[in-house]
């Protein structure tokens, strides 16, 4: 369900009927009224004669607020939540963050065209796209090729146009951090070409194919959780026109695993603010 496109036709509806209200129905209301005033009719009459109806009420209630909501949406900042662990240890899953939809240039709702260009992706951006393979769905890695890099990921590690991007040891991920469910995984600090994030890598080898060349106008994008991610390694690249946005916050963080719990138990407050890096 796109809801940019739900909002839209929310926008368009409110906002005809108040404007038909406004230039024609509330005058002929208002002339309705008056004739009944000249006729003698009682207050409550006219009164009834000038109300206007309950859809037209709702559509001049709601219109300002969902224009609001459609243009910061659509071209300051979107709200989204982490649904699984491909990005830990960076995020978690109930993570809820903010992303900055400008970042990348403006671009038409609903159609996605940009019409102003403002930038382009940098290698280390935390990124959310929309998925090649099925552009309904929302995507988010880190950016790790720029167009005409040539990505090398054999033996855990990643090698961008010949320079290997150095990892440090950081002690081990277990399984009950984040809510994830992950396996038992090495912490490593990964340098990206100058950017520092931690990764998550497992023991299991690799079978996926080793070297990329990223075509012009495409990004090359894998999950923090190397071995716990579906990215540019399996379905290829993402190109210019599926950006969404670059992720900046995390603005709330729910811990829904294990049994139920208080609401307020849920809530991972060390995490409600945090910047995304």
């Amino acid at each position: 369900m796109d809801f940019s496109l739900i909002l839209f036709v929310l926008v368009l509806l409110t906002g005809v009927v108040w404007a038909l209200d406004r230039w024609f129905l509330a005058g002929a209301r208002e002339r309705r009224a008056n004739a009944v005033l000249r006729s003698g009719g009682t207050e409550e009459a006219v009164r009834r004669a000038s109300k206007e109806p309950v859809f037209v009420e709702y559509a001049r209630a709601f219109f300002p607020v969902i224009l609001i909501v459609f243009l910061l949406r659509s071209f300051i900042v979107e709200p989204f939540r982490i649904p699984s662990g491909s990005m830990l240890p960076s995020l978690h899953i109930g993570d809820f963050i903010l992303v900055n939809k400008f970042a990348y240039g403006v671009r038409l709702p609903v159609v996605n065209k940009k019409i102003v260009d403002l930038g382009a992706p940098k290698r280390g951006d935390v990124l959310v796209f929309r998925f090649p393979g099925d552009e309904s769905i929302n995507y988010i890695k880190r950016v790790i090729g720029l167009p005409g890099d040539r990505i090398v990921y054999q033996g855990k590690k990643l090698y961008v146009n010949g320079e290997l991007m150095e990892q440090t040891p950081a002690g081990a991920f277990g399984s009950q951090q984040g809510g994830a469910g992950s396996p038992e995984a090495a912490l490593l600090i990964e340098n990206l070409s100058g950017v520092s994030h931690e990764i998550l890598v497992a023991g299991r080898p690799d079978h996926t194919p080793s070297e990329y060349v990223v075509p012009a106008g495409h990004y090359f994008v894998m999950g923090d959780n190397r071995d716990q991610s579906n990215d540019s390694r399996f379905w290829g690249y993402v190109p210019d026109e599926n950006l969404v946005g670059k992720a900046f916050l995390i603005w709330f963080s729910w811990d829904a695993s294990g049994p139920s719990r208080w609401f307020f138990d849920q809530i991972v407050f060390e995490r409600i603010g945090a910047t995304i890096r």
